[in-house]
């Protein structure tokens, strides 16, 4: 079995999906369903102590509430953002978060970072 080496931490299954399809390497994708618990998150801290770790959420209070959590208690972690305008990663273009996790150095498929009558 190959060794995942990065985590995506999202909040809800819709964003997990949308991740999943743009996503071309191997990567553990864990949906936090909007809120998560001190014994989960501790669970989590040690899961991922030594694996690259990525923080997408929303771009609304429940998202950033999640994201100060994770700053706390996954220091290392490295925060991804959506334009504030999508407000949430499931409403948010393939093509826009196919930019930021390419941004971030996740391999995704080509196909979403096509725009129609752009030279690439």
């Amino acid at each position: 079995m190959m060794m995942v080496e990065k985590t995506i931490i999202v909040e809800g299954s819709s964003d997990r999906k949308r991740v999943a399809q743009i996503v071309q390497e191997p990567i553990e994708i864990i949906c936090t369903n909007g809120t998560i618990g001190v014994s989960r998150l501790d669970e989590l801290v040690d899961e991922l102590f030594e694996r690259d770790v990525y923080i997408l959420v929303d771009a609304d209070a429940s998202g950033e509430k999640l994201r100060r959590q994770f700053m706390r208690e996954l220091p290392h972690a490295r925060h991804l953002y959506i334009d504030r305008g999508y407000k949430e990663v499931a409403s948010a273009p393939h093509r826009h978060l196919a930019g930021i996790l390419m941004s971030a150095d996740i391999d995704v498929r080509g196909e979403y970072l096509q725009k129609e009558g752009a030279q690439t």
